[in-house]
């Protein structure tokens, strides 16, 4: 176990002077992902290959690129506004917005004319790495909260990034939702935080369950436990009020409501992966690891209606990443003159891309705003029917 004892003395000390000395497990996941100097977030994390984790875009620029399509596409719809504003919502070391920039760029030269590039980056290590990344390209930072009500026109879009947000945890006792707090230990044992169970801290974790149709009183065992994610409502609220006429795209792993709070998953989706082992206890390696959980999509849909998003479509990135030109590619590699070795190395990330159980099961949700009957009735390209690669 490494935990930072810094950070695990702040959050020690937030607990010590909180009421009832306690926190919110949301509020400990903040503290161990975000606080302004130790967070995991916040300093030099490590993604890729050799890091803690890695995602869809350690796998070369394929999915940035068929991402530029169907950008490309968006703009099309749109009728071509000027400018577009693309505004990546947690962009990590900057490599999907290298790979999008310049594929837009080479393949789209009007589009890109025409394109308004925005990050908005919670981690100052990380935007650091980004702006030294992407000084060829006309990009801006801002905070989510700067952006103004109905300005945007064109496309909000984030991939494994709500994952990241605190949750909230509950069990069920005897039918009745009980939320997980994180007090201090009182002995002296390596763990210096225990967790203990009262009633909710805040009433939205019983209208969350109204909102998604799920009865807790209804076939759940005793001890039940699982996770709400109350930032990602807000987050999505906030993200439709600043858009005026476009999209919202959602890329990440998680499940529809039913699959997600089905009561033999009686141990929620929290997960922490430090130097890419998998466990589920967030009270080690404090600060060094990343802590995450699935998303609910049907909160996110549910949310949406409420703020004025449609539902365009949901669908697994695989099938997704298909309908947008990746069984072609897989198809032309047979066609290339690359050594074999690259060959095979290139074959090898274009079906990771496609893998159920990884990160091809991940869940593409797009919703819109402010189209007209016409616009929404062109099917955006990640939803027609993908065309089969030959495998």
């Amino acid at each position: 176990m490494h935990s930072n004892s810094t950070l695990c003395n702040a959050i020690a000390s937030q607990i010590a002077t909180s009421p009832r000395n306690r926190i919110t497990f949301a509020e400990y996941m903040d503290l161990a992902l975000y606080h302004p100097i130790h967070g995991y977030y916040t300093k030099a994390i490590s993604i890729g290959k050799q890091g803690d984790f890695f995602t869809n875009v350690h796998l070369g620029a394929d999915f940035g690129e068929l991402l530029a399509v169907q950008f490309a596409q968006m703009w099309e719809i749109l009728q071509q506004p000027v400018p577009f504003s693309l505004v990546e919502m947690g962009a990590g070391q900057g490599l999907l917005a290298v790979d999008i920039l310049k594929y837009i760029q080479q393949e789209y030269p009007d589009f890109f004319k025409a394109l308004d590039y925005v990050i908005v980056e919670k981690s100052p290590t990380l935007k650091q790495q980004q702006q030294q990344r992407l000084q060829e390209f006309s990009v801006r930072w801002c905070e989510l909260e700067d952006i103004p009500n109905n300005s945007i026109s064109g496309c909000f879009f984030s991939n494994e990034l709500v994952d990241a947000f605190p949750v909230h945890q509950f069990v069920v006792e005897e039918g009745q939702l009980l939320e997980v707090y994180v007090t201090n230990s009182s002995s002296t044992q390596t763990i210096p935080f225990v967790e203990v169970v009262d009633t909710p801290s805040t009433q939205q974790l019983v209208e969350y369950f109204e909102l998604i149709g799920v009865n807790l009183k209804n076939g759940y065992p005793d001890g039940y436990r699982s996770e709400v994610n109350l930032a990602a409502l807000d987050w999505l609220s906030t993200v439709a009020n600043c858009l005026q006429h476009g999209y919202v795209l959602t890329i990440d792993y998680g499940y529809p409501a039913s699959r997600y709070y089905n009561p033999r998953r009686s141990q929620g989706t929290l997960q922490c992966y430090y130097q890419h082992h998998r466990h589920n206890n967030p009270y080690i390696n404090v600060g060094q690891q990343d802590i995450t959980s699935h998303i609910d999509f049907t909160a996110l849909e549910r949310r949406g209606e409420q703020c004025g998003l449609d539902k365009i479509g949901f669908r697994e990135q695989a099938l997704f990443l298909m309908a947008l030109g990746l069984g072609e590619r897989i198809a032309n590699l047979s066609h290339t003159k690359l050594p074999v070795s690259q060959l095979l190395q290139r074959r090898d990330a274009l079906h990771q891309l496609l893998d159920p159980l990884g990160l091809g099961g991940f869940g593409v949700l797009v919703q819109s705003k402010g189209l007209t009957e016409a616009q929404t009735a062109q099917p955006l390209k990640g939803f027609t029917v993908p065309v089969t690669s030959e495998q």
